[in-house]
């Protein structure tokens, strides 16, 4: 809610501005604070929106078996049965998030951007136009605040929350009534002392190196907005190099330094079709492909299938691309086949974010219902103890350690994981924009590429090694 409004201030301060420093910029600041924010609560709330589906319950049963495997059951000799994993909501949730980012991409350039123009045709000056434009999209951004403000009051974990939780430790016993009716609205919630919002986010960072599906998810994030900058970005940067260097632009056109957006089109139409072409088709197949990808996802949760697929597509495409003689799709002089190119580094664009989204989701509600788990587990052994003294010490220590070990409150840690998984983003965005602009210009044009194909290796030898990981836990467990 806050992050829409943001954008809704920014968006009219935007153009009340009567400079370019500081009030053009800081209107721009402002309204990347407020996109930063929206992006972060998407991947904040699609694990709260999900978590009301998962019971503790129910799926207690079917953890892995470093959880389910008590002492009790192993003196017994009773079978374990792991079983297959439950559904995932979140992870076709994903999918749907990742499709309707591609509508309002749609959205954006169909109806948003020739705003300007229709005002112009309506007898506005250029200035004016742009203005109603602005207000408008302000306007539509104040609804979806008032829709979110609505529609996410009342999310699983948000009980306790203030904003004196910033400085402050708030402590809950787990023998408060308050407590007991929590659990019974809410089994993700975890007993025991909430730590401050600063600390949550140095626990969320180091919680990328302890849980290997939420740092593969970081690292799905770093390479998700990495192939968002290299296809939006350096593909018509590498159209309009190609189209200079062959001389096929304008030259009675060519912009000054300074010049408009609008200057530097006309000085190479041709390029900027061709450029808009070819990202069309990838964004194209990105939105068609978002869905399949958030199925994939939700039916392959322990090997990650879909996003290692999506990572060595990536590989393969982006070294493809770097290494076409040149981009043109029309002959005698271009190949069709760019087109399939194109495809390739959509669906490794959007598989990299629908994918990362769900693992990093996946493995926020799977922490979450785990230190739930073992929370049980260990009062149902400290009960046993009291009433029969044999092995209570040893049944304390194991489960103790293990409430120890995995972290005990991470369930309320979802904001501040997405905000770490929006950090590794931008660290994507920033080590491709200034390392591949740089050798862009040193080396060749087709180096961002290279580099965007390191990305998606690193990716895809992650995702391999996360994936064996999980294979042998399962092994060893049903062994045990």
């Amino acid at each position: 809610t806050a992050g829409y409004a943001i954008v809704a201030l920014a968006l009219v301060v935007f153009v009340q501005a009567t400079n370019v420093y500081p009030q053009l910029l800081l209107g721009r600041l402002l309204f990347s604070v407020g996109g930063s924010a929206v992006s972060t609560m998407v991947t904040a709330v699609l694990p709260t929106v999900t978590g009301t589906a998962f019971n503790a319950k129910e799926y207690r049963a079917s953890v892995s078996s470093e959880l389910t495997i008590t002492p009790e059951r192993a003196r017994s000799g009773r079978s374990i049965d792991v079983g297959p994993s439950r559904a995932s909501p979140s992870a076709r949730l994903s999918g749907f998030v990742g499709m309707c980012a591609g509508c309002g991409a749609l959205v954006a350039l169909v109806l948003f951007l020739p705003l300007a123009a229709r005002f112009e045709k309506m007898g506005l000056s250029p200035s004016q136009a742009i203005q109603r434009s602005y207000y408008l999209v302000a306007v539509v951004s104040l609804v979806i605040c008032l829709v979110c403000f609505i529609g996410l009051r009342d999310l699983p974990g948000e009980k306790g929350k203030s904003w004196s939780a910033l400085w402050k430790t708030s402590h809950h016993s787990c023998n408060d009534e308050d407590d007991d009716e929590d659990e019974d609205d809410d089994d993700l919630y975890i007993h025991g002392p909430r730590l401050s919002y600063w600390k949550q986010l140095t626990t969320a960072l180091t919680l990328g190196f302890r849980n290997r599906s939420i740092g593969l998810g970081y690292i799905g994030g770093f390479v998700a907005r990495a192939s968002s900058v290299g296809i939006s970005l350096f593909i018509p940067l590498a159209v309009n190099h190609y189209y200079r260097v062959s001389g096929l632009c304008d030259e009675e056109h060519e912009p000054v330094p300074g010049s408009g957006l609008g200057d530097i089109k006309k000085a190479c139409p041709r390029a900027y079709i061709v450029a808009s072409i070819l990202t069309g088709v990838s964004q194209l197949v990105a939105l068609i492909a978002a869905p399949a990808f958030g199925y994939l996802t939700d039916k392959s949760r322990r090997y990650n299938f879909p996003l290692l697929f999506a990572a060595l597509v990536g590989v393969v495409g982006y070294i493809i691309f770097a290494m076409l003689p040149n981009p043109l799709f029309e002959r005698p002089d271009g190949n069709p086949g760019v087109f399939v190119v194109m495809a390739l580094l959509g669906i490794s664009q959007i598989g990299a974010i629908v994918c990362s989204l769900a693992v990093l989701s996946n493995g926020i509600l799977r922490v979450s219902i785990d230190n739930e788990t073992l929370r049980k587990i260990y009062e149902e052994r400290r009960v046993r103890g009291d009433e029969n003294d044999a092995e209570p010490d040893e049944g304390q220590s194991l489960l103790h350690g293990s409430v120890n070990q995995r972290l005990e409150q991470l369930s309320h840690l979802k904001g501040s994981i997405a905000g770490v998984y929006s950090l590794y983003g931008g660290a994507g965005i920033l080590l491709l924009t200034k390392v591949g602009g740089l050798l862009f210009d040193i080396l060749s044009a087709g180096t961002p590429f290279y580099i965007m194909a390191g990305f998606n290796g690193v990716l895809l030898v992650m995702g391999i090694a996360c994936g064996a990981l999980n294979h042998f836990r399962s092994s060893a467990g049903r062994t045990y």
